[in-house]
């Protein structure tokens, strides 16, 4: 039973002359290999239904390599001198990266949120990951597709888990409507769709599908994922925007735990970027008639928000209830009367309770945050998007939190604290009762924020994000490697990650075989840590030259695009750089 107070000591014998120093190796292993627990998604289960079964249902993976705890332990003092050397080098080439201390530490340290319990590899090869983790359980089970959107380490790390969640999500989540469950079962298999489908998870599945055929350049998985992909677009069309006017209004299930009901600017923006990836995979598939429906829904999504959500400094939500396929909630409002309850009259007033109206939510454009570092071309426009973003740091961004009220989570951030707050209402109309969270700091949307401001140019807003966000999770008061949420080590927080991408502009699309790159930060050698499908190193970038340095692994490229100082250069040159070897193209 766990106690908290559990725990262990190890004794070593040995002897020691005067001066002397010795070193004992320590190998702590493990191994579980049954597993009790049972997150199928099947009879109607809710996520708070999971349970223990009597008989063990999965293993883990590394029961498929070994036998027990002494082969584990065997294994590590075997080959500890290439598992030591290969970590020692990752590291060195990651921290040779030329980025603030602070923004290496937010990336770097987050990665401990891969090795945490938080990430689970199961013996058939497949990933499958909590939110987060507790001290004795999982918190929040299945892949949650609208958390792990955020998340964008594993893809370029370690691509072959992460295509395993987009196989998941479409082969065993969805049903042949369309409609995905966005909490995946545990072990593998079908899941129940008596829940809503989550808008932005299923949206940012699709953007997603294109990220790893760009990163994987795997044909046969392209062809294997497009028809997939096509029946979970189609479904989102019909069901959240059935008159087809490129936005989401049919009431939308999101991160928030909540239905947004009317058009917003935050699920609107992954309704267009999704619509964006599938013009593009139509295209690669070779589908093209399919891409031209997309494309012109997506145009008009866009105008739609210029038009009726532009507010002259954000993209707000309109909340509607009328004239919708669900009618539900104007069912229930016209029931009320001067007899109904408290609650019933302030629905009736304000509409759907756990909405944010007029106000400006940091997620507000996050699905062209997702467009702009997977390459896709959203219809957004781009001048907006940015100025959205400049309204997200003005109102949201508080240096310090010591006249801010939190009635619900306040330890993620307070007092002299600094942090982005989920929402504020600058130009007023605050619900009576907004979604529940919009008051909290949550560093995974504190990280996506960030990374947008990079990707549009405001460099100084975004590293100030981050900067806020570290100082909390310094080691005096939290956990420097566990930013937490709704458990420990938290998968949201590996929107980090991204920050990497966006400061150095490194992108490579194996598919093209093009290599992007163009540092926000002025220096006149700049150096970035990347890793891609093939390999992973260092490339630097010097006013007459470009060096890519292969640690591990290999990586072709046919073009490079570089940007230097606003100025864009486009080289088509066959380069095929090789671990240990230098590879220097003159510029």
């Amino acid at each position: 039973k766990y106690s908290g107070r559990n725990g262990g000591s190890v004794m070593l014998g040995g002897s020691l002359k005067p001066g002397e120093t010795v070193t004992y190796p320590i190998v702590i292993a493990w191994h579980f290999p049954n597993c009790h627990y049972d997150a199928r998604r099947v009879n109607n289960r809710e996520a708070g239904g999971d349970t223990c079964c009597e008989e063990p249902i999965w293993k883990p993976f590394y029961a498929s390599r070994w036998d027990n705890a002494a082969e584990v332990a065997a294994h590590v003092r075997k080959h500890y001198g290439s598992l030591r050397s290969r970590t020692r080098s990752f590291t060195d080439a990651l921290f040779k990266s030329s980025l603030p201390a602070y923004v290496l530490d937010a990336i770097s340290a987050n990665l401990a949120i891969l090795k945490s319990p938080t990430l689970l590899l199961q013996d058939s090869g497949n990933a499958w990951g909590w939110e987060g983790c507790f001290v004795n359980s999982g918190c929040c089970a299945g892949t949650c597709t609208h958390v792990w959107n955020y998340a964008q380490a594993l893809p370029h790390l370690y691509p072959d888990l992460e295509r395993t969640f987009r196989e998941t999500e479409l082969e065993r989540s969805m049903d042949r409507r369309g409609h995905m469950t966005f909490r995946s079962s545990l072990p593998d298999g079908e899941t129940d769709h008596q829940f809503h489908a989550a808008s932005d998870g299923q949206l940012g599945g699709i953007m997603k599908v294109y990220r790893e055929w760009q990163i994987s350049g795997d044909e046969a998985w392209l062809k294997r994922m497009y028809p997939l992909a096509k029946r979970s677009i189609d479904y989102c069309i019909r069901t959240w925007d059935p008159k087809g006017k490129g936005i989401l209004e049919e009431p939308h299930h999101n991160t928030y735990d909540i239905e947004f009901w009317g058009p917003d600017g935050m699920c609107t923006s992954f309704y267009l970027g999704a619509l964006a990836a599938m013009v593009e995979l139509s295209k690669d598939a070779g589908k093209s008639d399919n891409a031209e429906r997309y494309a012109a829904l997506s145009k008009k999504g866009a105008a739609y928000l210029d038009k009726h959500l532009w507010n002259g400094s954000y993209y707000e939500q309109r909340v509607t209830y009328r004239g919708l396929k669900d009618k539900s909630f104007a069912r229930l409002v016209d029931k009320v009367n001067a007899k109904s309850g408290e609650v019933e009259r302030l629905l009736k007033r304000e509409g759907p309770k756990y909405q944010y109206g007029s106000g400006c939510i940091s997620d507000g454009v996050i699905g062209s945050w997702m467009a702009a570092i997977y390459g896709i071309d959203s219809a957004l426009s781009r001048r907006r998007v940015r100025r959205n973003l400049k309204a997200i740091f003005e109102h949201n961004f508080k240096p310090d939190l010591r006249n801010h009220a939190c009635t619900q989570r306040p330890g993620y951030a307070w007092g002299d604290e600094a942090g982005l707050l989920l929402c504020t209402w600058p130009k007023g109309g605050k619900p009576t009762l907004p979604f529940v969270y919009s008051d909290e700091v949550w560093t995974g949307i504190e990280y996506q924020v960030a990374s947008h401001l990079i990707e549009e140019g405001l460099v100084d807003e975004g590293l100030t994000i981050v900067k806020g966000a570290r100082d909390r999770y310094d080691g005096h008061v939290r956990n420097p490697w566990n930013e937490y949420e709704c458990g420990n080590y938290y998968a949201r927080a590996l929107a980090s990650y991204a920050l990497l991408g966006s400061l150095s502009g490194f992108r490579y699309s194996r598919a093209k075989k093009t290599l992007w790159f163009g540092p926000k930060l002025n220096e006149k050698r700049f150096t970035s840590f990347f890793s891609t499908a093939t390999g992973f190193g260092t490339v630097t970038l010097t006013d007459k030259a470009l060096t890519i340095d292969l640690v591990e692994g290999e990586l072709e490229v046919d073009t490079l695009q570089l940007t230097r100082n606003g100025k864009r250069q486009r080289i088509r040159k066959q380069i095929k750089a090789v671990s240990g070897k230098r590879t220097t193209i003159r510029i």
